[in-house]
């Protein structure tokens, strides 16, 4: 029986196991492993599971596997997560690096105090609105903005983004009364979107605050959402709802969110713990 090294870590809660395949050899069959190792009664207990590899293109490559084993196009609290992995351990050296996900190459920026990773900057890219982009049934190059569709068996009014990876936002009076458990998880699955969905409720504070919580392709209902929350800032400001430039409240903290013609994301990542598990 082979024993497994990993690294739990975690943005604003939305919380991942980590394996570093640089250092170590991983499981053949990383969506089994994901599986296992999410499992919050018989593993370590996790929103999925983030492989750590070398990179072809760029000094490193993310992997991301959403706690039922499907593989993620990205993550953006495990992006953060994963950068100050890499810059701790002394695989890289420089601030900023690329980094090469499914959703395409991210440049992180780690935000370094007393000689520690507290907070990540990461360039998200450009969000694309197209249905073709997303994916979502419709004409591909039509788009989905503040507009009213029969989704998930019910009719709301929705704006799709994809980040690298699909998201569908609802503007809500009041999250906590949300149907996120409910409708959330019957929109991930419904079949206007070939490949599921990431489903963000967001309420509107102000024009440079947003309340949001969201259901996760693959996971469920988690504490935050990185790249729900760069949907949910682009979604406010294409509806003329809030500013470029935000704080979206998630159950987790605060990211800061700023769209000029890319996404920027900011906020924390933290280490909870390490250990070993076995394996056979």
């Amino acid at each position: 029986m082979a024993k497994v090294a990993f690294v739990k870590m975690q943005g604003l809660g939305n919380d991942y196991v980590f394996v570093d395949g640089i250092a170590n050899p991983l499981p053949a069959d990383l969506p089994a492993a994901s599986r296992r190792l999410s499992d919050r009664h018989f593993g370590v207990g996790g929103d999925g599971l983030i492989a750590i590899l070398p990179g072809e293109s760029a000094r490193f490559r993310m992997r991301m596997f959403n706690a039922d084993g499907s593989e993620g196009e990205m993550c953006g609290n495990g992006l953060r997560a994963f950068a100050k992995y890499v810059f701790e351990s002394g695989y890289v050296r420089d601030e900023e690096f690329e980094v090469e996900t499914l959703a395409g190459t991210m440049r992180p920026r780690v935000l370094v105090e007393r000689g520690r990773v507290e907070r990540v900057r990461v360039d998200m890219g450009s969000p694309r609105l197209e249905r073709g982009s997303i994916p979502m049934a419709g004409d591909p190059s039509g788009t989905c903005i503040d507009e009213s569709i029969r989704i998930g068996g019910a009719d709301v009014r929705a704006t799709c983004v994809s980040m690298g990876n699909p998201h569908c936002v609802i503007f809500v009076d009041d999250v906590a009364t949300a149907p996120v458990t409910t409708l959330g998880a019957a929109i991930e699955r419904d079949p206007t979107f070939p490949r599921r969905v990431n489903v963000s409720f967001v309420a509107v504070r102000s024009r440079r605050e947003l309340e949001m919580r969201v259901w996760e392709r693959g996971s469920g209902e988690t504490l935050a959402c990185g790249t729900g929350a760069c949907a949910a800032a682009v979604a406010a400001a294409v509806t003329g709802r809030a500013d470029r430039a935000v704080a979206i409240h998630l159950l987790g903290g605060t990211l800061g969110i700023e769209w000029s013609d890319r996404v920027f994301m900011t906020g924390p990542a933290v280490e909870v713990f390490r250990g070993e598990i076995d394996w056979e």
